[in-house]
């Protein structure tokens, strides 16, 4: 017996229909959603100057669709097939992406402060924006393979506790039935914790939620304060 369906068993007979949709098994997700995302973050990374960049991007690039591959082998058009393969392909893959644009976020916020980089605002711009909305698809992506064990744990509600609170989850009446959190979910939370620097409507429990988003901000705080400084100081 699943743990959400022991802690429903105390409800009372008919606990089952107590239980919120979001604890229920359910249809499996769309991938595409997820690869348009991952997609978009590839491209953004080849949109980075090398002057801001570690290690080559024709090497990573290949690595990262090679990847992207074999997720979509094992899990073409709905996450239905739950492999440790893809688990740690998946992991890789956006590990990947993360370290590399918090290394370009931290070289051009060194170059900034040293006074080496362009004199072109739209170099500048644009790659402080590719940085910010690739750290915007990276740690969605985290947030949507972590919370409650991941997209396959959800579908089976495999763990009651969230790591991140909804509001759907907290007053059931505003959702529709059968709601459950999908990746667009989490790239809300993603988007919306760099432009307040905090959690908005989605609050994070666990400790490795909090400490994700936490990263998450830094990045985001320096990579835009000091982005538009400079820019600044280059138009006045």
């Amino acid at each position: 017996m699943r743990r959400a369906e022991r802690i429903t068993s105390h409800l009372g007979a008919d606990g089952e229909r107590l239980v919120p949709s979001w604890l229920k098994p359910g249809t499996p997700e769309s991938r595409l959603p997820v690869l348009l995302a991952i997609v978009a973050a590839i491209v953004l990374q080849r949109a980075i100057p090398t002057a801001y960049t570690v290690v080559p991007r024709w090497p990573l690039v290949i690595l990262e669709l090679l990847l992207l591959i074999v997720l979509l082998v094992i899990n073409p058009v709905r996450l239905s097939r739950r492999t440790t393969v893809g688990k740690w392909a998946s992991f890789a893959l956006t590990a990947a992406i993360t370290i590399d644009n918090t290394a370009s976020a931290i070289i051009l916020d060194y170059r900034i402060l040293a006074g080496q980089v362009s004199n072109d605002p739209k170099t500048l711009l644009g790659s402080g924006a590719a940085i910010f909305i690739t750290n915007v698809i990276a740690f969605g992506i985290w947030y949507w393979e972590l919370d409650r064990g991941g997209p396959f744990a959800r579908i089976d509600g495999e763990r009651p506790y969230p790591d991140f609170l909804f509001p759907q989850m907290s007053d059931p009446t505003n959702a529709k039935p059968g709601w459950r959190p999908t990746f667009v979910d989490y790239l809300y939370v993603s988007f919306t914790n760099v432009v307040a620097f905090s959690p908005t409507d989605t609050m994070p429990l666990s400790r490795w939620a909090k400490l994700m988003m936490t990263v998450q901000s830094l990045v985001a705080l320096s990579t835009l304060g000091l982005v538009f400084a400079r820019a600044v100081n280059v138009l006045a």
